[in-house]
């Protein structure tokens, strides 16, 4: 798979929920941020979004928001409306005017990733991706919501991994858009696919993670001098690329580990170390606890 599937892969998103939001008049909602992908799509009239730290955003019918990590933010029928404080859970919302018919609706969803991996990996995606209707893969976004919808309402065999499928997918088509907001400009994975030398040495190094990578070897890859490779990289990635390749195998042997099917010699033997001893050094250096804790208490070191 190329990087992106990987990371989205290893995110493992799962069990969505989603809900209609109305509003009419003027209106307005708060809602706390939290370390989960969001979506909202809209399906009638326009509003307003502000993500802290951002310009307000409008949005209108058609067009479709996606938060890899969801940070706090405010939407309603213009920027500066007085709001209530939301919740996100998984009932119909109703704001503003309770009478009449809505000038107003959307849908907004959130679901679950798995969490050992999530800071770094969420680091990787821009923070917000606004796609408008006029670009038509909105339309396709909706689509896959529309599926989305209804394989949450069933109890289908299979629900769960069919599920999972979809939502690897709607992350992936979201993160194909260029259309990021003008002022998120952090460095990260989707940057650095955006540029062909880096793009070459991160699907070189995601594709053979076990590799004894050098920066003088990556910088053959990219094309570039060892330097100019080193500084590229650290701008459009906002880390080394070395660093960047410890981080990614950290990543796959948290993974493993989570999963609980492989000793550590073979998790070892498949992300680049020479022996289990040598993995489980570096690990405890990184995570602060030996591999062997880790998995038993589900990746969080505070657990005894």
């Amino acid at each position: 798979m190329d990087p992106l599937s990987d990371v989205i892969a290893l995110l493992r998103p799962r069990t969505a929920i989603s809900k209609p939001v109305a509003g009419r008049g003027d209106w307005g909602v708060r809602y706390a941020a939290h370390n989960a992908p969001g979506f909202s799509i809209i399906l009638k009239g326009e509003c307003w979004f502000t993500f802290d730290g951002h310009q307000p955003l409008r949005v209108e019918k058609g067009d479709f928001i996606l938060l890899p990590s969801t940070p706090a933010f405010t939407f309603g029928s213009r920027p500066d409306a007085e709001f209530v404080l939301g919740d996100p859970l998984q009932s119909p919302a109703r704001h503003g005017e309770q009478d009449g018919d809505a000038d107003f609706e959307s849908l907004g969803g959130t679901f679950e990733i798995e969490q050992a991996n999530a800071p770094l990996l969420l680091a990787l995606l821009p923070r917000i991706v606004h796609i408008p209707a006029s670009e038509g893969r909105a339309g396709r976004l909706s689509r896959m919501i529309e599926l989305i919808k209804e394989e949450c309402a069933g109890e289908e065999p299979g629900r769960d991994l069919i599920l999972q499928r979809m939502l690897e997918v709607l992350l992936i088509e979201a993160l194909r858009w260029r259309g990021f907001f003008s002022d998120d400009v952090r460095a990260g994975l989707i940057n650095g696919m955006r540029d062909p030398a880096i793009a070459r040495v991160l699907r070189a190094m995601h594709a053979d993670v076990r590799a004894h990578w050098t920066v003088a070897s990556l910088a053959k890859v990219a094309g570039l001098s060892r330097s100019a490779f080193a500084a590229r990289f650290g701008e459009v990635l906002g880390c080394g690329p070395i660093e960047y390749l410890a981080r990614w195998r950290m990543a796959l042997a948290k993974d493993a580990l989570i999963r609980g099917s492989k000793t550590l010699d073979r998790i070892a033997d498949e992300i680049g170390y020479e022996s289990a001893s040598a993995f489980s050094t570096a690990f405890r250096k990184r995570l602060g606890c030996p591999p062997g804790r880790f998995a038993r208490t589900s990746g969080d070191p505070r657990t005894s």
